[in-house]
């Protein structure tokens, strides 16, 4: 969040907030101001939690406090307009205020719940909203990212961005906060899978800042997804991404050094990976490569399956690897599969050939410090340290990761020059 204090246990925060989130959405149905309450609520815990100790509930105290907030605000906004006579007073909508007959009588608050995340979740993937808008929204309301975070990932200005999000938000103002009939779930699954995706990518590299690794994000897109899945037990494309997810997690504890510093997956101490993690995501994976065509996030889970699954780095199944990006290519259009399949190529068929489909990416994807960063790669094994060292430095000067360029930098110092 935004405003939040840095000493605030910031996981615990960024679980129940979406969930206190949709839970004053469902009851006043204002978007908005219901976000800036619960922004009010995330800053009056920095302030008293760490003097007063986390409550018991923290969750029902996150909403009491925001609930007060709203309600304060929309009194005074109806007593505004009652003076100024420009309009009736405030009427929340029937859909966020009356509760259906199985949940609390009136006048008693029903307990925040997953379903009110998932809801909220669906709300923002509403199919009014450009996929853009879509991403950004869920992004910034369910995964908690600060507004310049997600400008970073898209490479816009947060002034952008912003914008962006204030219009997303006027967009879905007033609508129903109800999950999607079947009619409609499918249509906005994808954009969901991707929010997540893109969450979860952010939690395990960040795209900037001086951490590699940003385990509540990692976590919270984890967690959302396996709700999806209990929502969607059968649907191959849920369960391939929650399979991608817990094999790349399970890296996780191999992945940087005793003093942060980033350790590639071909130097990584494999006997530090959760292997119980493996091998839910294996099964995970065979299980959303039996239910029907393999899409994207299938395709990407059989992938990292094979990489967990070899005790060595030399004993990686790269032909198999190799096959499986030809396929995952023919179905995305992201460069980051072109990439992939371009180190691929290299570990099959050698590193300049590897060099050639990264040079014919370039010329489509266009500049980026992962190119550079692959190209370095390639040329130090084809043995041009010169031209390795370049592209090194090009890529740390590029990324925004701050443990991501100490090592491209360490890389190039290490060949001299």
């Amino acid at each position: 969040m935004d405003h939040l204090a840095d000493d605030v246990n910031e996981d615990l925060v960024r679980r129940h907030a979406p969930q206190v989130l949709g839970a004053l959405v469902r009851r006043y149905g204002h978007f908005d101001p219901a976000e800036d309450a619960v922004q009010e609520a995330l800053i009056a815990a920095a302030e008293q939690w760490p003097r007063d100790g986390v409550p018991d509930n923290p969750r029902g105290w996150l909403i009491r406090v925001a609930s007060r907030r709203l309600t304060d605000r929309l009194r005074s906004d109806e007593a505004r307009r009652r003076r100024e006579e420009a309009a009736a007073a405030l009427t929340p909508a029937d859909a966020f205020v009356t509760p259906p007959p199985d949940e609390a009588p009136a006048g008693q608050d029903r307990a925040p719940s997953e379903a009110d995340t998932l809801t909220l979740l669906f709300l923002c993937c509403h199919p009014a909203l450009s996929p853009a808008a879509q991403i950004a929204l869920t992004l910034r309301a369910v995964g908690g990212l600060t507004t310049a975070e997600i400008a970073r990932a898209h490479l816009v200005p947060e002034a952008t961005m912003a914008q962006r999000i204030s219009r997303a938000k006027r967009t879905v103002r007033g609508m129903r906060f109800l999950l999607p009939d079947p009619r409609d779930l499918d249509q906005r699954l994808g954009a969901v899978l991707q929010v997540l995706y893109l969450i979860f990518n952010e939690g395990y590299t960040a795209s900037a800042g001086p951490d590699l690794h940003r385990p509540d994000l990692a976590r919270e897109a984890i967690r959302l997804t396996r709700a999806v899945r209990r929502l969607l037990p059968h649907d191959g494309r849920v369960t391939g991404l929650l399979a991608l997810m817990v094999l790349t997690e399970a890296r996780t504890p191999a992945r940087t050094g005793a003093d942060g510093a980033l350790i590639p997956l071909d130097e990584q101490d494999r006997a530090l990976w959760d292997r119980t993690a493996v091998a839910e995501g294996t099964a995970l994976a065979e299980e959303a490569l039996s239910r029907g065509p393999a899409g994207d996030y299938q395709l990407q889970a059989a992938i990292a399956a094979l990489h967990d699954e070899a005790e060595r780095a030399e004993d990686t199944d790269w032909p198999q690897i190799l096959a499986l990006y030809d396929l995952l290519v023919r179905c995305t259009p992201d460069p980051a599969a072109a990439l992939g399949r371009a180190v691929a190529v290299a570990m099959v068929h050698g590193p300049r050939a590897g060099l050639a489909e990264v040079e014919a990416l370039a010329e489509t994807a266009g500049p980026h410090y992962r190119l550079d960063a692959v190209r370095a790669h390639l040329l130090e094994r084809a043995g041009d340290p010169a031209a390795a060292r370049t592209a090194y430095r090009a890529a740390a000067d590029a990324t925004l990761s701050e443990p991501e360029a100490r090592y491209l930098r360490m890389r190039a110092d290490r060949l001299g020059g």
